[in-house]
């Protein structure tokens, strides 16, 4: 095939697919029957077993596993592993001839698209490897000087705290501890925290949209607000957030905002997505250098030298699977499997429930504690008697079990846990 050919394709929007070797039949399954599942009404669905028994089987998830801790990284549904497998297969015919010449070409279709699940430019979308790439590179990138202040609370996460502290430790800039005691249900409450630390100092308030510990919703739109009347840039942690709930990110006020793929859109691991609002590109510095630091181009983030192409391009087959089930369904779903179990086992009186119910506080992520116990005690319960595989948290005030299912997730496996907890607060 020639490359005026192969330009053809990739402009007609046919995909890089069409570019590659067919897999072997052994390999290929008719996905044709997830498209048919767009055309059933969003609230028919929520509830509808059999339509979400369907959704499974686009993935390969074990059947005697159950994964309750997709908030850490999930899993990514058969199309986008068979992709990555055929663009890897591909690379390793050619090296450098499928990868610069051929698979490179699909970055700016995908930036594009990338773009439009993001509300956004496809000149502020960056595409990195997770949020913390993604993120440290505008930490890092930032252009502060000693004394500067910086506003942040303390159920950030690591990675992110640790990327301030070293800029502190370097330069001199002052960390403005918030120490939020969650669940919070009230936004005024929860927004004046931010606000009310903002100085004559500050230059930056990093938000955690979605608090990866305990699920609560941050109202990021509220805090920027207020932060841009005093002059105060906003960066905000979509690594919990993104195609988790259903928002776009200028909704946010954002001036800066950063995000694993590989988490609620289900994309190849090791996959990220950085978003950089266009007047504010040539002030931040990339964190790989570009030959020209100062560019307005938001590609200049992007210097990584050889990377893995057969991850990047499998996101574009993550954002047709997201497409195809819709952002108000799958967020619904999401919200309604975690209310699901959480109700049931909120009635028992060793349970406290880290993690608000209500719909604008939280929405698939969710943390319990046992009074008594420790989250090790429950989390090991769980994995040992039930092969139920969640994560224990001992954090800044937060002590509990993360429980996160995903829309593969079904309710049998949720009556698992539930039956599992029950029986765990009636050991001795």
């Amino acid at each position: 095939m020639t490359q005026d050919r192969r330009k053809f394709l990739l402009a007609s929007g046919l995909g890089l697919g069409t570019l590659l070797p067919a897999l072997p039949s052994s390999k290929t399954k008719d996905w044709t029957w997830l498209h048919d599942l767009k055309n059933i009404s969003v609230d028919d669905s929520i509830e509808d077993e059999a339509y979400w028994h369907e959704i499974r089987r686009a993935f390969t998830v074990s059947s005697t596993v159950i994964n309750l801790n997709n908030g850490g990284v999930s899993p990514s549904p058969l199309t986008v592993q068979q992709a990555v497998e055929r663009y890897n297969q591909l690379s390793n015919e050619a090296p450098s001839y499928y990868m610069w010449r051929v698979l490179d070409q699909g970055r700016e279709p995908l930036r594009e698209r990338l773009a439009n699940l993001a509300g956004c430019s496809p000149d502020e979308i960056a595409i990195n490897r997770n949020a913390s790439e993604a993120l440290e590179t505008i930490i890092f990138g930032l252009r502060l000087e000693k004394g500067d202040e910086i506003v942040l609370t303390k159920q950030d996460y690591p990675n992110m705290i640790n990327a301030w502290k070293q800029r502190a430790h370097r330069d001199g800039i002052v960390l403005k501890w918030i120490n939020l005691e969650l669940p919070i249900e009230n936004e005024s409450d929860l927004a004046n925290q931010y606000i009310n630390a903002f100085t004559s100092k500050t230059k930056i308030v990093h938000i955690t949209h979605v608090i990866n510990w305990t699920g609560q919703i941050i109202p990021s739109r509220r805090i920027a607000d207020e932060a841009h009347k005093r002059g105060i840039e906003v960066l905000v942690d979509g690594a919990h957030s993104f195609v988790h709930i259903d928002f776009k990110i200028p909704d946010l006020g954002a001036d800066y905002f950063g995000t694993s793929l590989h988490k609620w859109l289900c994309a190849p691991i090791g996959s990220g997505m950085l978003y950089v609002k266009k007047d504010k590109i040539s002030k931040l510095y990339p964190l790989l250098a570009a030959g020209d630091p100062e560019s307005e181009d938001i590609r200049k983030f992007e210097n990584l030298g050889t990377r893995s192409f057969p991850i990047e391009q499998g996101i574009a087959q993550a954002i047709d699977f997201n497409e195809m089930l819709g952002m108000e369904r799958k967020e619904k779903r999401l919200r309604f499997l975690k209310n699901y179990w959480c109700q049931k086992v909120n009635e028992l009186e060793e349970v406290h429930l880290n993690t608000s119910l209500k719909n604008n506080f939280s929405c698939a992520i969710a943390n319990i504690s046992i009074k008594g116990k420790t989250p090790a005690d429950l989390d090991g319960y769980l994995w040992d008697k039930h092969k139920i595989h969640t994560v224990g948290i001992v954090w800044e005030n937060i002590n509990g079990v993360r429980i996160t299912p995903n829309v593969y997730t079904q309710l049998s496996e949720l009556d698992k846990l539930v039956d599992a907890i029950h029986k765990f607060v009636k050991l001795k």
